[in-house]
């Protein structure tokens, strides 16, 4: 049996333990709300992951890319919503979803892109839902709620052949920039009220909103009221990872996924060390270092092998193709971490470290053993 001593590294590496304790408190949180849990697999996916996200919910799931869409479908999961703006030239493949019996609905916030979405749908023969993206706060895509545009395209959405009103979408992405649980609480109700308030537009018009769907890791894990809701969609609450613990989104203790990885190389003239895991094997996002948080750990936190205890200070603080450079506060504890030693980063954005990978390698309990392979797809 493989054991974290042995694997080649860097390599992906799931606590599977963690990650069904994660799963299983956001499960837990909306099972008695009224509103379904619809987990965002951009960040996992993997089919194995989705499996316990889903576990005690009602089946469906969020995407960002149709790959994602035509992987788990292909795994049995039949209801998506495909979150992020449509573009007419990927009808062909939404069609041939749609034809398979996947219930997929698609997002946009342009009069112009509905209009053609129709002429496209028309010609494949199918009815696509669409739902009507809001901006609720992250100036990022969508339509205000209060505006007359939200009736215009909800309208058009209704009236257009080969288009439903499938309701209205938001994400919250600002919570990300909260650096308390009182500012987390108010961008939560801020997306509440701009879901509800479209909702209750579309309705006052005569218009459907079956679907009124809300969405991230730090307003579903704080926010205070759902009502109004259908949906929740969020989904780095299944892995966590550093800057989602500074927020107060999980501890430390609960980030599934780390970067196993071998000190290559001493530096003492430098004090630090090397590592064989680079911008490629965990990504150049900096989010810790935004302003306002505990602290910036650099490129990652590193942690011994068994990924129970920090080394002390140090810290991921240079990243190369290849290579990482470890630091710290004061003098660097090489004997800590010899040539030959490996390490375990937690990652600052799990969405992007993971993205770097095919498959985790997955272990029962921080610990080990490796008990198996999940392989993930990556791509559009």
């Amino acid at each position: 049996m493989l054991s974290l001593s042995t694997l080649e590294t860097p390599c992906l590496v799931l606590d599977r333990s963690r990650l069904i304790q994660n799963a299983d408190r956001m499960t837990a949180r909306f099972r008695d709300s009224g509103v379904k849990l619809r987990p965002h697999t951009k960040t996992s996916k993997s089919i194995d992951v989705a499996r316990i996200a889903l576990a005690g919910n009602f089946g469906g799931i969020t995407v960002s890319t149709l790959k994602e869409a035509e992987y788990f479908a292909d795994h049995g999961v039949d209801d998506i919503t495909y979150a992020v703006s449509v573009v007419p030239e990927k009808m062909p493949r939404i069609a041939a979803l749609l034809k398979r019996g996947v219930k997929l609905g698609v997002i946009t916030d342009q009069i112009g892109v509905a209009q053609e979405l129709s002429r496209r749908a028309v010609a494949e023969a199918v009815c696509v839902d669409v739902l009507i993206e809001l901006d609720s706060g992250e100036r990022r895509a969508g339509l205000l709620a209060g505006d007359g545009s939200v009736v215009t395209l909800g309208r058009a959405l209704h009236d257009l052949p080969g288009l439903r009103l499938g309701g209205v979408l938001t994400h919250a992405g600002n919570s990300y920039q909260c650096r308390s649980l009182a500012d987390i609480r108010q961008v939560a109700e801020e997306e509440r009220l701009a879901a509800v308030t479209a909702a209750a537009q579309l309705r006052a018009a005569g218009l459907p909103c079956p679907v009124v769907s809300v969405g991230s890791t730090p307003t579903a894990t704080h926010g205070l009221s759902w009502q109004g809701l259908t949906e929740m969609r969020c989904g780095v609450y299944m892995f966590g990872d550093v800057f989602q613990s500074e927020i107060g989104s999980h501890g430390l203790e609960d980030i599934a996924v780390s970067v196993l990885a071998t000190v290559i190389g001493h530096r003492p003239e430098m004090n630090c060390a090397l590592i064989d895991a680079g911008a490629l094997a965990l990504s150049k996002d900096r989010s810790t270092a935004a302003p306002g948080l505990p602290e910036d750990i650099g490129f990652g936190m590193v942690m011994s092998q068994d990924c129970r205890r920090r080394i002390g200070s140090v810290r991921v603080g240079h990243v190369y193709q290849e290579h990482g450079m470890l630091t710290a506060d004061g003098p660097f504890p090489f004997d800590a971490l010899p040539i030959g030693s490996r390490v375990r980063v937690l990652p600052n954005h799990v969405c992007m470290t993971a993205a770097m990978y095919d498959a985790y390698r997955v272990v029962e309990a921080s610990a080990g053993p490796v008990t198996d392979l999940w392989p993930r797809i990556n791509g559009w």
